[in-house]
């Protein structure tokens, strides 16, 4: 047993998400400066965190809970994403995003379990369209290889009896205003956020239930007896279990060494158009387009508070040590500027307001990392770049084990505890190296799709 545990990286996001940057400014955060006692310890403020409190605090609504994020709620990796949370097979290492059949359909009932306590939170706190809607997504094919990429899935959705419309360039012009895809694969059961208002709406939604403390990295873990103590830089939580939900950082933390890849992927934010702009784009107000190829341009349109926007994500790499320059987000928009360009020609004088970029983590093997640790820590991470509908579904999942509810859903908590540990990494700097030139010839590979 580890007594002692102490963190050898703190959090760092490049650039300013955009997603933040467009909402009211926030409340001023809560910060541990206190020595306190709780019987639930979550750290980490992101979808697996959050929804492990949200859960916990179903399951044991008379216990502490308490949840300790780093940086603020939405600042991080959650509010960095593009938002989709995916019902159906959706594997980023394949060429079309089809799985293995014989695991399909129960990923997908777990998939929608997250999904429907999504939903079902957004209902109790009054989170609207805006930031939560289930309107569906649309992969986007731009080549010829694409339309093979989506036919391919069509034939994958159809082995198993889900639902799916075919669009052709007419459609996806409707849709978009943009004349740039040849077709499209439309597919209902997709969960479209807004991730850094939803991730605030989980923390004020539950806050009198929970106690959320933001700007307190655990700097330290010491086993005392039948209790853990977590220490940041102002004070303690002393607690019996830790839900321990930070994705890749689960290595900063001594876990699951050289078991976890970190990619960056980078984003882009337009300024809100104006009328004009608006009525020359034409197309719908809010929509998302996956590339069919995984490693294609994401796009996503957005409307009404903070105006009518498109935001695009491209580009990845990988990088152990994961920290990036804040530069390095920046330099990033020349490519979607490019992109931007290549699928909007006649919106001209467009430019990008945000540049960010956000962590993803994912293992060779496609697996979580997730369950029993050490005696009295359970991890929650890992969501091999699915972290909007895994992430929650990790964090449910983690909170049925450690109170022992083996009863609600079972499947999903015995699916999630049969997965083999995450596979060990090449050493360094081949794992760099090959990761990366991966990534490049994929890229290259993609051609228009990104």
């Amino acid at each position: 047993m580890i007594h002692k545990i102490r963190t050898k990286n703190l959090p760092h996001n490049p650039g300013v998400t955009g997603w933040n940057a467009i909402l009211p400014e926030d409340s001023s955060p809560h910060i541990l400066t206190e020595h306190m006692n709780a019987d639930w310890l979550i750290i980490g403020g992101g979808f697996a965190g959050l929804s492990a409190a949200r859960r916990l605090s179903q399951l044991a609504p008379d216990s502490r809970i308490v949840v300790v994020e780093a940086g603020r709620i939405g600042d991080g990796p959650a509010g960095r994403n593009s938002g989709f949370m995916i019902d159906l097979p959706h594997v980023l290492s394949s060429e079309d995003y089809a799985g293995d059949s014989s695991d399909d359909l129960l990923q997908m009932t777990m998939n929608r379990r997250a999904i429907a306590f999504a939903l079902d939170a957004a209902d109790e706190y009054g989170l609207d369209s805006e930031i939560i809607s289930q309107s569906g997504k649309v992969n986007g094919a731009a080549t010829s290889k694409g339309v093979a990429h989506n036919l391919a899935y069509a034939d994958h959705l159809d082995n198993l009896a889900e639902t799916y419309e075919i669009l052709d360039a007419r459609h996806m012009k409707e849709l978009s205003g943009s004349d740039y895809y040849k077709q499209g694969l439309y597919t209902p059961g997709t969960t479209m956020l807004h991730p850094a208002a939803y991730v605030r709406g989980l923390r004020d939604g539950f806050r009198h239930k929970v106690s959320i403390f933001e700007n307190s990295p655990v700097i330290s873990m010491t086993r005392t007896g039948a209790d853990w103590q977590a220490k940041t830089p102002d004070g303690t939580i002393t607690a019996p279990q830790i839900i321990l939900a930070v994705n890749g950082h689960a290595q900063s933390f001594g876990f699951f060494k050289r078991r976890l890849m970190h990619i960056f992927l980078y984003a882009s934010m337009t300024r809100a158009l104006n009328s004009d702009e608006v009525r020359k784009l034409g197309g719908n107000p809010r929509w998302g387009i996956t590339p069919s190829d995984p490693v294609g341009s994401t796009i996503r349109r957005i409307s009404g508070r903070s105006g009518d926007r498109i935001i695009i994500r491209n580009q990845a790499s990988y990088v152990s040590s994961m920290e990036v320059p804040d530069r390095v987000a920046t330099a990033k928009r020349k490519h979607h500027e490019r992109s931007f360009a290549a699928r909007f020609e006649r919106m001209s004088g467009i430019e990008m307001e945000h540049s960010w970029g956000g962590k993803l983590c994912l293992s060779l093997n496609d697996v979580p990392a997730f369950g029993p640790i050490e005696d009295g820590i359970t991890a929650a991470c890992c969501q091999n770049g699915l972290g909007t509908a895994r992430g929650t579904l990790s964090g449910i999942v983690a909170a049925d084990l450690v109170t022992g509810n083996l009863q609600d859903n079972h499947q999903s908590l015995e699916r999630m505890l049969s997965y083999p540990e995450p596979r060990k990494l090449p050493i360094e700097p081949f794992a760099t190296i090959g990761a990366n030139l991966t990534i490049k010839y994929r890229e290259w590979r993609a051609g228009k799709e990104v």
